[in-house]
């Protein structure tokens, strides 16, 4: 045997043996990255963190290829991990419904669906076109399961391009199209509106921006790039409130869209003729060809109903905390909202959290571990077990579930965050369709 031959034997061996070496490690750091996923969504379930709560990923396993594309794509930390060469969902209930796994999956192996196969979740009849099945009323947004600032946008515009493909016939004195919302479909939907040449007016029953409006002013908000009609291509991946908020209002003023503030829509009423009659709280009266519902799912807030409740000292959204100083404040709730309101109140005021059950559950990990903290350095005094059953002009009244016991606390403003209704009343007095969705495909591609 030539020394070349036993030189390339050699050669060819010891990259072999690296290649082996390099299988080895890869496998192994698989393994162990598997095992530490599957960890996860052990304590995902035992927190109740694995079933979500709104719009989700679903993982095709059969198509699955483990590719990670998924997971460095998506804006939330352990929404999504793989397990045995597979994706998976970890903490799903903390999925905001971005999508960037969707469109990043190489084998289309993703779906986004609300609801699960054994919680169903209430949601108006919708076809491909956004129309309800009242033949002129459209839905877009967060109201027919898609949230997310992008997503929304996109709906609101899509709905108007539909509208405009219905070419329904102009009849006088008759506004084309009433938008009830202005938020971020809303405000996309009434620049579509003024793009088509069609006659609009935009109703807002709280303030421009809807639910982006309630956010902490220093709150900062994320989207991915969307495309707004007059503006063209806004990237904006982290932005603060205000910022958006300005944004928005600069567009408005220079397209001079009809957006009427503080306007609560109370009724949409079908005419004979095909029209619709839109009565507001105020009592004012708008006859219109179609009607775009653009609000979100929550409707109004869901109040706790006890003495007291309807005095100023109450609120159920927090706005400019920076300027709440010296206060005594009971926040009632243990979701995210609740918690976040006690965090950015407590170092300029005394508060003190009241919470129905034993314990949080559910919470972003950011916001558990700041409340934990709070709890242990007295910044926030917590009461689990509880209830408030009266709000009086200079304290409130907490009863305690576990033993009934009552007592008194300080207090100057009250922030109520016990979830919202979904205007299911108001949808149905429109002749709208609500039905409950198991596991409800809302988006999927086409084969």
């Amino acid at each position: 045997m030539s020394e070349v031959l036993i030189e390339q034997i050699v050669v060819y061996g010891v990259l072999f043996l690296l290649c082996i070496i390099m299988v080895f490690i890869y496998l192994k750091k698989k393994k162990v990255n598997s095992v530490v996923v599957e960890k996860k969504v052990v304590i995902a379930k035992e927190e109740g963190l694995f079933e979500p709560v709104s719009l989700h990923p679903f993982i095709d396993l059969n198509m699955c290829i483990g590719s990670g594309a998924c997971i460095s794509d998506c804006p939330e930390k352990d929404i999504l991990g793989i397990v045995n060469g597979k994706a998976t969902v970890i903490n799903t209930t903390h999925c905001v419904g971005h999508g960037a796994c969707f469109h990043a999956c190489p084998v289309e192996a993703i779906s986004l669906r609300i609801g699960t196969e054994k919680r169903g979740v209430d949601l108006p009849h919708i076809n491909q076109n956004f129309e309800t099945n009242m033949k002129g009323i459209y839905i877009a947004g967060e109201l027919g399961g898609m949230g997310l600032i992008k997503n929304s946008t996109e709906q609101g515009k899509q709905a108007i391009d539909s509208i405009v493909k219905s070419k329904k016939t102009a009849k006088e004195n008759v506004i084309d199209v009433i938008i009830v919302g202005a938020g971020p479909a809303g405000i996309a939907a009434s620049l579509n509106a003024k793009k088509h040449g069609l006659s609009a007016i935009t109703l807002e029953q709280d303030t421009l921006g809807g639910t982006v409006y309630t956010f902490p002013r220093a709150k900062v908000v994320m989207t991915a790039p969307m495309e707004l009609p007059f503006y063209g291509k806004v990237k904006l991946h982290t932005t603060s409130k205000d910022e958006l908020l300005s944004l928005w209002t600069k567009i408005i003023e220079e397209q001079q869209l009809d957006i009427r503030e503080n306007t609560k829509v109370e009724q949409v009423i079908p005419k004979e003729n095909g029209t619709f009659k839109v009565i507001t709280k105020q009592g004012d009266e708008y006859m219109c060809s179609n009607v775009l519902l653009a609000i979100g799912r929550r409707g109004s807030p869901r109040k706790l109903n006890v003495t007291g409740e309807d005095t100023e000292k109450v609120a159920y959204r927090l706005i400019e905390p920076e300027r709440i100083l010296d206060k005594n404040i009971v926040v009632v709730g243990g979701g995210d909202s609740a918690i976040e309101t006690a965090l950015l109140l407590k170092d300029t005021n005394n508060v003190t959290l009241s919470y129905r059950k034993d314990q949080f559950a559910r919470l972003k990990p950011k916001n558990k571990i700041n409340i934990v903290n709070a709890i242990e350095d007295k910044t926030i005094k917590v009461i689990f077990n509880s209830n408030l059953t009266a709000i009086n002009k200079k304290n409130v009244v907490v009863k305690f579930s576990d033993t009934d016991a009552e007592i008194e606390i300080e207090n100057d403003l009250v922030y109520i965050f016990a979830g919202g209704e979904l205007p299911t009343a108001f949808l149905q007095k429109s002749g709208v369709e609500i039905s409950k969705r198991f596991g409800h495909i809302m988006k999927k591609h086409k084969k």
